[in-house]
């Protein structure tokens, strides 16, 4: 599989409306102005774009949509999300049409709180068969179970299908775990705003932010200078920092 970037700032793209309906002008607007702000790549169907609130056909058309408008611009990570049935999310990405798509990303079942060995065989079934890379997303707040580190790295090292996590969790101890950890392949992102530079500080690679949606030249920039000045692309200062 050709290795998958996932470095810098990605937007989680909010998902607007009017009058109960998707307002695709105003989506338009919205990816516009973050692709010109200078994003990294964009993620549609996340959380910030209420993808568990959209029916199945309002989801593909927004991903259409997003595919048409950036037209090859940035890489574009689908979120799926909102299965608690392994099978049937199984399926659905075994059936999906994933031209445009440069990775899912996906949480763990909600609700459910299932075991850390139950969630690590749901992610594996995922990447059995996922024809696209996956980022993980750690999002406790949301799902009520968190991600261990030692989960998240036995998943990176299960699979190359599994590039990247979103880190949600808001434990920067946990994040240097696997910073520490990791292997060369996998790239770690903060799932939140406020731990986006002290995780890059650390050696984290990026982050997928919600707050670009309105500042996407000043929430990049903060980011990349943030990954220069903590050099993590060398390895000598890797080691220093982790």
């Amino acid at each position: 599989m050709k290795q998958v970037q996932f470095r810098g700032t990605g937007v989680a793209l909010v998902t607007p409306f009017r009058n109960g309906e998707i307002d695709y002008a105003a989506f338009e607007n919205i990816i516009e102005h973050t692709l010109q702000g200078g994003v990294d790549y964009v993620v549609p169907l996340g959380t910030t774009g209420e993808a568990v609130t959209l029916s199945s056909q309002e989801c593909r058309d927004v991903l259409d949509f997003t595919i048409k408008i950036v037209n090859k611009r940035v890489p574009i990570v689908a979120g799926f999300f909102g299965h608690n049935d392994t099978a049937a999310l199984v399926k659905k990405i075994s059936t999906y049409n994933f031209e445009g798509i440069s990775a899912i990303l996906s949480s763990s079942p909600a609700y459910s709180k299932p075991s850390q060995e139950g969630i690590y065989q749901h992610f594996m079934r995922i990447a059995e068969v996922s024809p696209v890379p996956i980022i993980i997303y750690n999002v406790p707040g949301r799902t009520s179970s968190n991600l261990t580190a030692e989960t998240i790295l036995r998943l990176a090292k299960a699979s190359e299908k599994f590039v990247a996590i979103k880190e949600a969790s808001g434990d920067l101890v946990q994040a240097m775990q696997i910073l520490k950890n990791k292997p060369t392949h996998f790239q770690v992102l903060s799932g939140d705003d406020p731990t986006a530079m002290p995780m890059v500080a650390c050696g984290g690679d990026g982050v997928i932010s919600v707050i670009a949606n309105a500042y996407p030249r000043t929430f990049s920039d903060m980011i990349r200078a943030a990954r220069t000045w903590s050099a993590i692309d060398t390895p000598q200062n890797k080691k220093l920092i982790i």
